[in-house]
């Protein structure tokens, strides 16, 4: 500054109602640019600068001052005839200019005052930001917002990965372009949250089972809230999404649903797997007036494969037994293992009883075909009992026992055969089990 203004800075500031200030006065510039880049300004609370001091550049000498201290707020002092450059300096980020017509302690002062708060709010608003920031780039979970009318207006890097859309690509893009949500089941479009959030002013959750596409179409289990956003007159400003990549969940999930339905030797459904499709069988073929047939059948001899040859090789016989029988039947019908060598195949929507016993002596044939285990090759034999549905049992429980009750008549008559259930073997079978407790 020139002398008259300096005495007027300094008369109008080393008394100010704030306390005391220091005030640094230099006559160029150039040396004003210098003494900001010292130290980056760090102890410079704010810059007055005339921009036609002899060696200024105009706007240019208010870009040097800009970058040798970012951070310090500038108050450009300008005559009228100049004011043009003046408001020009505001627009290129001065704080803001004081004509020197009108230059006095009270109007530099408060001049000061006002751009010294403006610039702390600016200053809080930024670290605020920054906070904000690193916070949502620091959780596990994707974040994406929009205005009003569903454009996206910010990202966290979370939600850069799991879309494939980087911040300055998605800006202003739609919603549904950078966040692609599809139903699991049906592949239909989910709903958009945000939209749902702002039309009901209120949070909601996507439904079960949505699967996020990214944008180079790896697909990803997601579960997500999404909420309004309003401004100081509570209305609704736009929305945010919070959500997060459930996929390991998901899988974890089923797995543990299908290791809970099936045997964990063979892969083949279990008890429980079994009894809730022949349930389901049974209600169909009521519908339909058809036939269901069980049939229930063990290795013959296998404890002695066992006991020889040990407990590793009866398992691998176990399951190329398991892939014989699955190759025996339709995909419609269901192969499953009770437990130890016995195994209970499902036959749904069966026209005549003929074809249980079709499908028994493709059985007998193809078990009875060698099996390749380790350097050696096993022969074995299978009985199976057959029961049907409606003829042998109306319920789950009964076609099994009655199948059951016929695969002991099939080991009575030599093994290596099926047998029908008839109601003697009933009789037969109850009559024994007598004898035998009181035997006992």
């Amino acid at each position: 500054a020139d002398a008259a203004e300096a005495k007027t800075v300094r008369r109008s500031l080393v008394d100010s109602r704030d306390g005391p200030v220091k005030v640094e006065c230099v006559n160029r510039c150039g040396d004003a640019i210098k003494r900001l880049g010292s130290q980056g300004g760090e102890e410079i609370a704010a810059v007055v600068v005339d921009l036609s001091l002899p060696d200024s550049q105009g706007i240019e000498t208010l870009e040097q001052l800009q970058h040798a201290s970012p951070h310090v707020p500038i108050l450009v002092l300008s005559h009228l005839r100049d004011e043009d450059v003046a408001r020009l300096a505001v627009q290129r980020g001065a704080q803001d200019y004081l004509l020197q017509e009108r230059l006095d302690g009270h109007s530099l002062a408060r001049a000061l005052s006002s751009m010294l708060e403006r610039s702390a709010y600016a200053e809080a608003l930024f670290l605020e930001s920054q906070r904000a920031q690193v916070t949502l780039n620091s959780i596990g979970d994707a974040v994406i917002s929009t205005d009003v009318a569903g454009n996206v207006t910010y990202l966290n890097a979370v939600a850069e990965s799991m879309t494939g859309w980087s911040r300055l690509e998605a800006s202003g893009r739609p919603l549904q372009e950078v966040l692609h949500i599809i139903d699991g089941d049906s592949r239909e479009p989910a709903l958009n949250p945000l939209a749902m959030a702002m039309l009901h002013n209120k949070s909601v959750s996507l439904s079960a089972n949505c699967v996020l596409i990214r944008r180079d179409g790896y697909e990803s289990g997601i579960e997500d809230t999404a909420a309004p956003m309003h401004d100081a007159r509570g209305q609704v400003t736009g929305a945010v999404i919070v959500f997060h990549d459930v996929s390991v969940a998901r899988a974890m999930s089923l797995r543990m649903s299908y290791l809970a339905q099936h045997d964990f030797l063979t892969e083949l459904p279990n008890r429980l797997l079994l009894n809730d499709r022949l349930t389901q069988a049974i209600a169909s073929a009521q519908r339909h007036r058809t036939l269901a047939a069980v049939l229930f059948l063990d290795v013959d001899h296998f404890k002695h494969i066992n006991d020889s040859l040990g407990h590793a090789i009866g398992d691998q016989l176990l399951q190329s037994i398991a892939q014989r029988l699955v190759a025996c039947v339709r995909h419609s019908d269901t192969v499953s293992r009770h437990g130890g060598d016995e195994f209970v195949i499902l036959l749904s929507e069966v026209a005549r009883a003929e074809h249980a016993a079709f499908t028994a002596d493709k059985i007998l044939a193809a078990v009875s075909r060698p099996h390749r285990i380790g350097h050696q090759d096993l022969q074995v034999t299978v009985s199976v009992g057959i029961a049907v549905y409606p003829d042998d049992g109306a319920d789950a429980e009964a076609l099994l026992k009655n199948a059951d009750i016929a695969l002991f008549q099939a080991k009575a008559h030599g093994r290596s055969n099926h047998q029908f259930f008839e109601q003697e073997m009933d009789a037969r079978a109850t009559a024994g089990a007598v004898a035998r407790a009181m035997a006992r």
